[in-house]
C-alpha cells in the first residue's frame, strides 16, 4: 500500500486530532522523537522559531502545558506570552472573536487552555493565526501525542497493541477514541454508565474505525478491557470544574481503580499511563504509578517534545 503523502502543516490549526490524517500523526510523533534525540545529543535547535511569539491563553490553572510550550518556545527560539484569561479583556466582556483579531495582529500562533471546545473553535475561527488546543472540556490532544510517543518508545511500534482506558469518560478519552481510530489500534474504554464517553465522539471515532479497521470497544467491565491489555491509561475521576460531583465520582468510579488486582489481567510487560496531576489511593494506586511498569515520567518530559514538534511544523 502506497503511503499516505504528507502535506505541509504550516499555519493549520491543532484543535483535536479529527482534522488530521493518520500519517499527518506519525508526521509529529516521528519529529517530536527526533526531536528528543537532538536533545539528548546537546544539539542547539534555537533557530527554528527565531522572532516567532506564541501566546498563550489559560482559563484553567496547569503546570505541564504551561510549563512544555514555555521550554519549548524558548528551546526552538521563539518566545511564549502568558496570557491570564483574568489578566486579557476577555475577563471583562470582550468577545473572543474581538480578541482572536487583535491577537493575530500581534502573534504567530495561539495555545489556549479553557472550559469549553466552542471557545477553541471561535477563537480558530476568527484568528488568521494557527490556534492549538491546549485542552478543552471536550478534547486534549496535546497530551494524547505525548501519550503515543511514549507508548511507541516503549513498545517499539504501536502497530498491534492493545490499549486499555480505565475511568472517566474525559477529555482524554476522547482524544484516544480519535486518535486509535486513526491509526488503526484496538482500543477498549471501561467507565461507569454514568460517565461515559459522549456520543458524538463515540460516533465520529466508529465512523473513522469503519475506514480504517480499528477496534473499538466502549465497556463497562474494567477487567475485560484490561485483558491482555499493552497499555493501561487512567485520568482523574474527577476534573476542573467538576469538584461539586467529586464524592458522587468517588462512589461510581472506586470499582475502576488501577490496582495490582486489575492489571493482573493485562500482559505481564504492560505499560501504565497517566496524563497527571495524579490522586494516589483513587484512580491508581502507589504501587503501580510509582512501579516497575509506569512509564508516567517519559510520559510528562514528552509533552516537551511533542509541543517542539506542533510548533515547529505549524509555525
Amino acid at each position: 500500500m502506497t503511503p499516505e503523502p504528507v502535506k505541509s502543516l504550516k499555519g493549520r490549526d491543532l484543535l483535536s486530532l479529527t482534522e488530521f490524517t493518520s500519517a499527518e500523526i506519525k508526521c509529529l510523533l516521528d519529529l517530536a522523537a527526533e526531536l528528543k534525540q537532538r536533545q539528548k545529543r546537546g544539539e542547539s535547535q534555537a533557530s527554528t522559531l527565531t522572532g516567532k511569539t506564541l501566546g498563550m491563553i489559560f482559563q484553567k490553572a496547569s503546570t505541564r502545558t504551561r510549563v512544555s510550550f514555555e521550554v519549548a518556545t524558548y528551546q526552538l527560539g521563539g518566545y511564549a506570552l502568558y496570557l491570564n484569561a483574568n489578566d486579557l479583556q476577555l475577563g471583562r466582556g470582550e468577545t473572543i472573536a474581538d480578541t482572536a483579531r487583535v491577537l493575530s495582529r500581534y502573534l504567530d500562533g495561539l495555545v489556549i487552555r479553557t472550559y469549553a471546545q466552542e471557545d477553541v473553535e471561535e477563537l480558530a475561527l476568527y484568528a488568521n493565526i494557527p490556534v492549538i488546543n491546549g485542552l478543552s472540556d471536550l478534547y486534549h490532544p496535546c497530551q494524547v501525542l505525548a501519550d503515543l510517543q511514549t507508548i511507541r518508545e516503549h513498545k517499539g511500534d504501536l502497530e498491534g497493541l492493545k490499549l486499555a482506558y480505565v475511568g472517566d469518560g474525559n477529555n482524554v478519552c476522547h482524544s484516544l477514541l480519535i486518535a486509535a481510530a486513526k491509526l488503526d489500534l484496538l482500543f477498549f474504554v471501561a467507565t461507569p454508565e454514568e460517565y461515559p464517553p459522549a456520543e458524538k465522539v463515540i460516533a465520529l471515532a466508529g465512523q473513522i474505525a469503519r475506514q480504517t479497521g480499528s477496534q473499538i470497544e466502549i465497556l463497562n467491565s474494567p477487567v475485560e478491557a484490561v485483558a491482555n491489555a499493552d497499555v493501561i491509561i487512567t485520568d482523574v475521576w474527577t476534573s476542573m470544574g467538576q469538584e461539586a460531583s467529586s464524592k458522587q465520582r468517588r462512589k461510581a468510579f472506586a470499582p475502576y481503580q488501577v490496582n495490582a488486582e486489575l492489571v493482573k489481567h493485562a500482559r505481564p510487560d504492560f505499560i501504565f499511563l497517566h496524563c497527571l496531576p495524579a490522586h494516589r489511593g483513587e484512580e491508581v494506586t502507589a504501587d503501580i504509578i510509582d512501579g516497575p511498569h509506569a512509564v508516567v515520567w517519559d510520559e510528562a518530559e514528552n509533552r516537551l517534545h511533542v509541543q517542539k514538534a506542533i510548533l515547529s511544523l505549524i509555525l
